[in-house]
């Protein structure tokens, strides 16, 4: 009877999907569904939690299956019907893998959500549909076979890689210890997102994923295009984002210095042309992960990393959305590494201003020093940073017009005088031995300066006495 039954469904009804297989257009539903949302069937949302619940799939024994037929002239194809194929429960152990190609085939259709209210049936196949494959690529008993792989990268990137729709953004910078915090943008089609999400976390984290196998489509234009959805304003796609990224990283091990190369391209991009990014603090946070694995002793091209990019991203005037993380990574470093105090104080002071109150404030003071971590670290070098610093600390405890930075600096430097009160000494007189001969410098520069001015008054001076002069004794000659 169940041979009978598949022998009825029109697996060549529709050529979109072997269309589809071999690289051709996906198909679109250009209506929309999206009201009520049904995101909260995967629990939390959060990776790693989800909750497949119990469904019934409405199947057909005359008419099962995706039938898309009438191809456009542009090549994309009309969708006249949208059906559900049968649960896997519903069919033999030996055609569960073609069934599954099927299922994935199924959820290449793209709909729109930004109208609630049409093809709410399809919507729903297709939502039960990928809830389907997620618990079947989460039990599944064998490798998955290079055809399985294809299918299964080419339904992700069909619905993931899309042009993220962002709204105009400008960097505000921080004043005070207020922040500001937008209303972030979720994306209506969120209850299809996630669940390709979860599907594809499952996938690359599953025992049955063969890494050699699977890099052929898990390729360096699939994750160069999984780094550009970092930039999404919606934070629960950016979530996901996250731990999928640091598998693949964990996984495929030949992709670990691509990977890093082009999160480093994303962040010089940003540091230094737009200024403009969702996804810096996601990208830290993967980012110090990577760098508490590093070995020791670091490699060069790892302290370059440091110098070149980390530092600098304190630059930005929306460091706030990041700083933590950013110190995370930066701490990391000075662990493994403690010479590398230097280079960290020095680089904080190039590239925080002392113009800028927010930066100076809020994150050079306050948070380095009610660090304790932070704190010890300093402590231990600070024959090295106390003489790169008391300038500093000198002139601000001494007039500086910010009252939370004058009575920070005189807790840190409280701080140095009594844990080495000779070193601090030591330190204050060469600053004022220093400063002293700054100040014998300018004099004499402005005593200089004025020496030639003089100068020249004076020989503009003689100048006009000699033109005088001439004129005098030319107008005796001529009467």
């Amino acid at each position: 009877m169940l041979k009978q039954i598949l022998s009825k469904l029109p697996r060549k009804s529709s050529k979109a999907g072997d269309h589809r297989e071999h690289g051709g257009h996906h198909s679109t539903y250009s209506s929309v569904s999206g009201g009520g949302s049904r995101s909260s069937d995967l629990g939390t949302g959060k990776s790693g939690n989800l909750s497949v619940p119990s469904f019934t799939i409405p199947n057909s024994t005359e008419d099962a299956g995706w039938k898309a037929a009438n191809s456009k002239p542009n090549g994309n194809h009309v969708v006249s019907s949208y059906e559900a194929w049968p649960a896997f429960k519903d069919v033999p152990a030996s055609e569960k893998q073609n069934l599954f190609i099927k299922k994935l085939n199924l959820c290449c259709v793209i709909f729109d959500f930004t109208d609630p209210t049409n093809n709410l049936k399809e919507k729903e196949i297709k939502r039960q549909t990928l809830l389907e494959l997620v618990e079947y690529v989460t039990s599944a008993n064998g490798k998955f076979s290079d055809a399985v792989l294809q299918e299964i990268v080419e339904m992700v990137s069909t619905n993931l890689f899309r042009s993220l729709n962002l709204q105009p953004r400008e960097n505000k910078s921080v004043e005070g210890l207020d922040l500001e915090e937008e209303e972030p943008s979720m994306d209506p089609a969120w209850p299809h997102l996630q669940i390709v999400y979860e599907f594809l976390l499952r996938f690359i984290a599953s025992p049955k994923t063969d890494a050699k196998l699977a890099k052929r489509y898990v390729d360096q234009s699939f994750m160069m295009k999984l780094l550009d959805l970092f930039d999404s304003e919606d934070p629960r796609e950016r979530e996901y984002l996250k731990t999928i990224l640091h598998r693949i990283y964990g996984k495929f091990m030949v992709h670990r210095p691509f990977i890093r190369k082009a999160i480093n391209n994303n962040f010089f991009r940003f540091i230094f042309e737009t200024e403009k990014h969702n996804g810096i603090a996601e990208l830290l946070e993967i980012l110090g992960s990577i760098i508490n694995g590093f070995a020791l002793p670091l490699k060069e091209e790892h302290k370059v990393f440091l110098v070149r990019v980390l530092i600098p991203l304190h630059k930005p005037k929306c460091l706030a959305m990041y700083h933590q993380q950013l110190s995370y990574c930066i701490t990391q470093f000075v662990e493994k590494d403690s010479k590398l105090a230097d280079t960290v104080i020095r680089g904080l002071l190039k590239y925080w201003p002392i113009t800028n109150s927010s930066k100076e404030v809020i994150r050079a003071s306050l948070f380095l020093w009610n660090n304790d971590h932070i704190e010890n670290l300093i402590i231990q070098n600070r024959k090295v940073i106390l003489p790169i610093i008391i300038p500093a600390l000198e002139k601000n405890a001494r007039n500086h017009w910010n009252q939370a930075v004058h009575s920070l600096t005189l807790n840190v430097r409280k701080i140095f005088n009594d844990l080495d009160p000779e070193l601090f000494n030591e330190c204050l007189l060469k600053f004022q031995v220093d400063e002293s001969k700054e100040d014998e410098t300018k004099a004499k520069r402005k005593n200089t300066w004025k020496r030639l001015e003089e100068l020249v008054e004076k020989k503009y001076s003689g100048c006009e006495d000699t033109v005088e002069t001439r004129k005098s004794i030319g107008n005796g000659s001529s009467g």
